[in-house]
């Protein structure tokens, strides 16, 4: 009988086979009390441990290094991190001097206390990073107890994995062309995972725990749909050549997208949109220029920020701002300013608990709160604005005032540099996000005060629909195509046109092909996205016109129900009509 589960898309594609379920780490660990004399070789035993765990730590950086880039390899930087760690190192050798315990006991406890820690958070990344702590720890009990590594099958049969979690460290030993795509219980798609399986284009559910009626068993038949987050065990023949016919349709399209990369983002009919890229850190600009990104459309400056003691100066962020700037000369750079809270908390700025931090302190509160830090990075960007075309971009502003308070600590920034006869741009331009529903309510007095918008559609889904898309229980109902959010778009965009101010589109509709005739039919100036979107969405706008995006988001705009937005975008959720007839049920 066909089984069918809904977990979190995490990398997009089709895949097919039979699965290969992954053992998990079994530690079988005696705690036997050490006599204190042993203390010095149980020392010994740790920092060899350490010493060959950092050894092939770095080998396997250089080896995912060939395979998928520069910049997948920095995850197995957060692991050496791990084990430099003065908290977690101290944790351990605590334990092994205070309670006579084996360096394998101590490391296990260790792992166990600051799991079990991070997975109390309410924070996604904090319980994402708690996979890191376990990958690092269990290489170093391997070592510590000489216990083999967990192989894959060695044999060049292609495969579905299947796993309770996986690591990075064991991603790095997957063949591609063998492991046909990845179901994961656990995970989000921001775990380093998710990001080395996009980056070595396997298709990927996660989130999949307590989902299953029963467990998934090696030499099951399985489609993994990376797109919308479907796992089939047991498919019947109808919903295995539906999915067949989409594999086949992606591997075509693969083709068409590797001949239009150097090709404008143009219509049928010459309506033009500017294709740009989400970027984190400088080691993402080569991945952007060589899929064609045609500018940076958002550069979230958080990441300088994070897994450091202390705040970034001002010459390390005008560095890293002018590079930006400089690798596009001639575009349009647009760096938003700090956005941190929520789901990105900072070690050097401790914050406060919060029941709900996604309606808490963050992003420009924290900044209009913190000035000096504020001030910092915007003197920052318009140093580096001498350079190129920067554009600086405001996150999180919800009201007139807090626009306004943010302009007059630029002002000051701007007359302290004049002051110190420091060049910028003094024709800089500024933006807000549009990611709260009282500024899109108000999208028409915010378009008198800024240079552009950038609609943020992540949050602004979430506020408008009051769904947290990383709590599974109400996930499904995450949907940037409900008509309430079609309807905020719209009214901000038409704000946008009237006073005559750009207006991108950022987050993961803007790199969501399906919804190209919106945008074109809107008349968005920039869709801003991850940057191996860009090919995909630039396929879809080549394939359209004008005119027939038009009429066709004209009827969107009178639908009521979503299921009438789906069928007109062309929206699926997986062969519905084939495995929900009741006589297929049966099969």
């Amino acid at each position: 009988m066909t089984h069918k589960v809904k977990g979190i898309g995490a990398s997009m594609g089709i895949a097919i086979g039979k699965a290969f379920v992954l053992p998990t780490w079994e530690w079988d660990i005696r705690e036997e009390r050490m006599d204190p004399s042993d203390l010095a070789k149980e020392f010994e035993r740790l920092y060899d441990g350490i010493r060959s765990s950092k050894d092939e730590i770095v080998f396997l950086q250089s080896e995912i290094r060939e395979m998928v880039g520069r910049e997948e390899s920095t995850i197995f930087d957060a692991h050496l991190a791990i084990l430099d760690d003065p908290i977690f190192m101290s944790e351990i050798q605590g334990i092994i001097q205070r309670q006579y315990k084996a360096a394998e006991v101590a490391v296990k406890e260790a792992i166990d206390h600051f799991v079990t820690m991070f997975d109390l958070l309410d924070d996604e990344y904090m319980k994402e990073r708690a996979l890191d702590i376990k990958d690092v720890g269990n290489r170093l009990l391997k070592h510590l107890l000489g216990a083999p590594e967990i192989r894959l099958p060695e044999d060049t049969q292609p495969y579905i994995l299947v796993a309770k979690e996986l690591s990075p460290s064991q991603l790095v030993h997957l063949n591609p062309q063998n492991v046909l795509g990845i179901a994961m219980l656990q995970g989000g798609r921001t775990s380093h995972s998710a990001i080395m399986a996009r980056a070595l284009g396997i298709p990927l559910v996660v989130g999949l725990e307590g989902k299953l009626s029963e467990p998934i068993q090696t030499g099951d038949h399985v489609i993994v749909d990376g797109e919308n987050g479907y796992v089939y065990v047991e498919p019947n023949e109808e919903i295995k050549h539906w999915y067949e016919e989409r594999r086949k349709a992606y591997i075509r399209e693969a083709d068409e997208l590797a001949k239009i990369k150097d090709l404008p983002a143009a219509t049928l009919d010459g309506h033009t949109i500017q294709l740009a890229s989400n970027i984190s850190s400088t080691r993402e600009l080569d991945i952007a220029l060589g899929v064609g990104a045609e500018s940076v459309g958002l550069f979230r400056t958080e990441f300088l920020y994070m897994d450091r003691s202390y705040a970034p100066s001002e010459i390390e962020q005008y560095t890293v701002y002018r590079e930006v700037a400089e690798t596009f000369p001639g575009q349009s750079v647009i760096i938003r300013t700090l956005d941190i809270g929520g789901d990105k908390p900072l070690d050097f700025l401790q914050l406060a608990d919060e029941d709900n931090p996604f309606l808490g302190y963050r992003g420009i509160r924290i900044c209009l709160d913190q000035t000096d830090i504020f001030k910092t990075q915007l003197r920052a960007l318009l140093r580096a604005s001498a350079y190129g075309k920067i554009k600086i971009l405001l996150p999180m502003i919800s009201s007139l005032e807090e626009l306004y308070a943010a302009k007059d600590v630029l002002e000051q920034a701007k007359q302290e540099l004049k002051q110190e006869e420091i060049a910028y741009d003094e024709d800089i331009l500024i933006g807000m996000m549009i990611e709260i529903p009282a500024a899109a309510a108000l999208a028409d007095l915010f378009a008198e005060e800024v240079d552009f918008f950038s609609i943020g559609t992540n949050d602004l889904v979430q506020y408008t629909l009051a769904v947290d898309r990383m709590n599974e229980q109400i996930a499904h109902m995450y949907d940037p195509f409900h008509p309430a959010v079609l309807r905020l778009i719209r009214s901000t965009v038409l704000a946008a046109k009237k006073h005559g101010i750009m207006v991108g589109v950022c987050g993961e509709m803007a790199g969501d092909p399906r919804a190209v005739p919106l945008w074109v039919a809107l008349q968005v100036d920039e869709l801003s996205m991850s940057s191996r979107s860009i090919p995909r969405v630039k396929h879809a706008i080549r394939k359209s016109s004008f005119e027939d995006s038009h009429e066709k988001v004209e009827r969107v705009f009178q639908c009521r129900r979503k299921a009438e937005v789906d069928e007109l975008l062309g929206i699926e959720h997986g062969p519905e009509a084939v495995d929900n007839k009741p006589e297929t049920a049966q099969n």
